[in-house]
């Protein structure tokens, strides 16, 4: 199919399955998009009369679509840039300590704890998997996606302090868990010699030439927006920052994320405060707004078609079926014990780990890590694996963490009633 093809057909089912979801099934937007494709495409596998040509025109399409690299080389850079746009530094300022926690050293043991286990599940299963690239899965499957969970923390009038955790975990682990998934990889395929420094000094080679790319190229759009007023122009310098400086870093061998979360942390703060007008800023927020959700929409119809095209046997589904506990019972080893490391210093409410373990939803990034794996039987293994995870996540912990954030609100009132304390507003519990 040609590009424009994809395209078009990609948008056009988007659109169609955003008014189906909005008339019909009242769903957060990514949670119905990629409903509505995983059972389209369930639907397309049966052997219906008539349906094979669709089927076959469906899978050539996908085929064709390099997805590992729309998402880690296309999509991801814009998303990122977008989210970062609207958040305080003020916020992720006071929250600091708890973000940086989670985004390095909880993807640090989530990895660990994700790929020991899953060597062991594997084994006891009879899939022969290398230690070395369970460690791969453990590495792709530990960055979490705030796409899907931050309108239902919305929704569910979530505290604003576990709402700014959740967002900067996931700005920031996506960079993290990329390099260490990058590092993983070059060992499991024999391109570098595991040794004690490799993993410090890519991460430092990655880490501190992204967040200094970042504040370079979001300083320069700064600098070239102060001296005007005129919000086409505007636009267009973020919008060549998210991909510019996106590209420069990949070919700089820093990390990508993190710059482009930098630079637009960097100017959604600093362009507020006096340099963007009002017109100027409705016109940003607006376009990227839009953006995102029209890229979100694409990823989420993405991995719901992707079903069409995996490899699914029977050792594989219960591969994948017990991939959730694990991967449940890693994200709380790996959220708890940062968290418990703070609590002499300040409060947390009670449940915040279970919030912090139910919301830590999976997405479209670690699919796309997944199909970046070298060709074979291992990475069929993998990518079955992780796309049966990323959906549970999606459908199953993105439509009752509403319930959950509640359930441990009222626990969180109980408590303070018992200690003779006014019953907080849900946004001034301690979190």
């Amino acid at each position: 199919m040609r590009f424009f093809d994809i395209i078009a057909a990609l948008l056009t089912l988007s659109a169609l399955f955003s008014w189906f979801n909005y008339r019909f099934l009242k769903l957060p937007t990514a949670i119905g998009l990629m409903l509505i494709a995983l059972l389209i495409s369930l639907t397309l596998l049966l052997p219906i009369p008539g349906s094979d040509g669709l089927e076959d025109d469906v899978k050539r399409m996908l085929d064709s679509i390099p997805f590992d690299e729309a998402v880690l080389h296309g999509m991801l850079g814009f998303m990122l840039f977008a989210g970062a746009l609207h958040v305080k530094l003020s916020d992720l300022a006071e929250h600091k300590w708890a973000i940086a926690l989670l985004a390095s050293v909880g993807v640090l043991i989530s990895t660990l704890l994700v790929g020991l286990g899953a060597w062991l599940l594997f084994l006891l299963l009879g899939l022969q998997v290398p230690l070395i690239y369970c460690m791969v899965f453990g590495a792709l499957i530990s960055p979490t996606d705030p796409i899907a969970v931050l309108s239902i923390l919305k929704q569910a009038a979530a505290p604003k302090s576990l709402e700014t955790k959740i967002t900067g975990e996931s700005l920031f682990n996506d960079g993290a868990a990329v390099v260490l998934f990058l590092v993983l990889v070059q060992i499991a395929v024999g391109a570098e010699q595991l040794h004690p420094g490799l993993f410090l000094t890519t991460f430092l080679q990655e880490a501190v030439g992204g967040f200094a790319l970042g504040l370079a190229s979001g300083g320069l759009a700064y600098y070239m927006m102060r001296g005007i007023d005129n919000y086409q122009v505007e636009v267009l310098i973020t919008l060549a920052v998210a991909s510019g400086a996106y590209a420069v870093a990949e070919h700089w061998h820093v990390s990508a994320p993190i710059t482009v979360v930098i630079a637009g942390l960097l100017i959604g703060n600093l362009a507020r405060d006096g340099v963007w007008s009002d017109q100027t800023m409705r016109h940003v927020d607006s376009f990227w707004e839009l953006t995102d959700e029209i890229l979100n929409a694409v990823l989420f119809v993405l991995i719901g078609l992707e079903v069409m095209v995996l490899t699914m046997t029977g050792s594989i589904l219960l591969a994948g079926l017990l991939a959730i506990p694990l991967v449940l019972a890693a994200r709380a080893i790996s959220t708890g014990l940062p968290m418990a490391s703070l609590t002499r210093f300040r409060t947390f409410a009670p449940g915040v780990i279970a919030i912090l373990t139910w919301g830590g939803l999976r997405g479209g990034i670690s699919v796309a890590m997944a199909l970046a794996l070298p060709h074979g039987e291992i990475r069929d293994l993998l990518v079955s694996v992780t796309y049966i995870v990323v959906v549970f996540s999606i459908l199953v912990q993105g439509l009752t963490l509403g319930p959950v954030i509640r359930a441990m609100g009222r626990r969180a009132d109980q408590e303070f009633a018992s200690k003779g304390l006014a019953e907080p507003a849900p946004a001034a519990r301690p979190v």
